[in-house]
């Protein structure tokens, strides 16, 4: 039996093994280049001296903090890659416009790991991107509806509704436009797999598939997490 009913064992399984080699890369290349960027050796100072932290715990911390920075880029990279294994969707992969693709619902998206993975002023280009795909006539995605998804949004709330940044090259927002939009990780998690609650099943069958991947040699207690995934997301829906 499936571990989810909404993607296979092998393209998950596929997914998770990407993202430890880029967790375990990022750490190689974090202990590497220890040094090689400038370390603030006021925060440093402090860090030591405020936090109890003697010299070989404090680069231990540093050098994790360093290497996760890197790790959170791929983590969007995860999402892309499991969204776009779920039946009739498309990951377009590096260098498209777009991050997925659904041709039967008319469907496209750009896949964010974080609200402030994007910066604000950077929205409105956005914005303008996905305009013009849906609505030029000569794109082969006209008449698609384009969705802006942020895994995790800056607030519990879900939401799906239009998306119109500020421009500030115009001084005002965006128009509305029905065909863009913006939408939670959660929502747009459910609406790619027809699942309810599709998100929080995956979250919690990800330890399992990390110790099974790794041949036992990793692993994470799913009730020690749990907390992290509530207090992003909330209480989400029960399944109808």
């Amino acid at each position: 039996m499936a571990k989810l009913n909404w993607i296979s064992d092998g393209n998950l399984n596929a997914a998770v093994s990407h993202l430890l080699e880029k967790a375990k890369a990022a750490k190689s290349a974090a202990e590497k280049e220890f040094g090689k960027n400038v370390i603030d050796p006021f925060s440093a100072l402090f860090e030591i001296a405020a936090f109890e932290l003697n010299y070989d715990d404090w680069k231990k911390s540093e050098t994790a903090r360093q290497a996760q920075k890197t790790l959170q880029n791929h983590v969007g990279e995860f999402h892309q890659r499991i969204l776009g294994s779920v039946d009739g969707w498309e990951n377009l992969e590096v260098g498209n416009e777009v991050d997925l693709a659904n041709h039967n619902r008319k469907i496209i998206a750009e896949i964010k790991n974080k609200y402030n993975t994007m910066k604000g002023s950077d929205k409105s280009g956005l914005y303008h991107t996905l305009d013009d795909l849906t609505m030029r006539k000569s794109s082969k995605f006209r008449g698609y509806t384009a969705y802006y998804v942020t895994i995790i949004p800056n607030r519990k709330a879900k939401f799906n509704k239009l998306f119109t940044p500020s421009d500030k090259s115009k001084g005002a927002k965006c128009p509305p436009n029905e065909l863009i939009r913006e939408i939670d990780g959660a929502s747009f998690y459910d609406l790619a797999t027809g699942v309810t609650n599709s998100l929080k099943e995956l979250f919690e069958v990800l330890p399992s598939v990390v110790s099974e991947v790794s041949e036992g040699k990793l692993s994470v207690s799913k009730e020690e997490v749990q907390q992290f995934f509530a207090a992003a997301y909330g209480v989400l829906e029960k399944p109808r």
